[in-house]
C-alpha cells in the first residue's frame, strides 16, 4: 500500500466532511425555515468544528508533502490566491462561528441573519477556491 496516497486520501475525506459542515450548517440555519437563536446552537458547533477541521486538513496536505518530498507544494499564480483566499475564509469562518457561540444570544435576529449570511457566503467561497487552487496548482 503506498502510505503517501493514503494519508492524502484520508485528509481529503476530512478534507470534505469539514467542506460539507461549513457549507450545509449555514445553509440549513438559513433556509427552509429560519431557526431561532438557540436553535441554531448546534449548528453554530458544526461550522466552528467544520472550519478547524477545514484547516487542519489544509496543513495536512502541506505537511504531507513536505514529509515524503522535503518541500511544500509548488504553486504558483491563480492557485496561490487561491489558497489564501480559502485560509481567509477559514479564519474568518471559524471567528464568525466562535461568536455565534459566545454572543449570539444577546444579539438582534437580523444580525443573526446577516452573520449566517456571511457564513454560508464564506462556505461557498472556499470551495469555489479549492477548485481553482486543484486545477491551477
Amino acid at each position: 500500500m503506498d502510505l503517501q496516497n493514503l494519508a492524502y486520501a484520508l485528509t481529503q475525506v476530512a478534507h470534505n466532511f469539514g467542506a460539507v459542515a461549513v457549507v450545509g450548517a449555514p445553509l440549513f440555519a438559513r433556509w427552509p425555515l429560519r431557526l431561532q437563536a438557540a436553535a441554531r446552537r448546534p449548528l453554530a458547533w458544526l461550522v466552528l468544528i467544520g472550519w478547524a477541521v477545514q484547516g487542519l486538513s489544509g496543513a495536512g496536505f502541506g505537511a504531507i508533502s513536505y514529509v515524503w518530498y522535503g518541500a511544500f507544494p509548488d504553486i504558483h499564480g491563480i492557485a496561490v490566491a487561491a489558497l489564501l483566499l480559502k485560509m481567509a475564509c477559514a479564519a474568518t469562518g471559524f471567528v464568525l462561528a466562535g461568536l455565534l457561540l459566545l454572543r449570539a444570544l444577546r444579539w438582534p435576529a437580523p444580525r443573526h441573519e446577516a452573520v449566517w449570511g456571511v457564513l454560508l457566503l464564506l462556505g461557498v467561497t472556499a470551495l469555489t477556491a479549492a477548485a481553482f487552487l486543484r486545477w491551477f496548482s
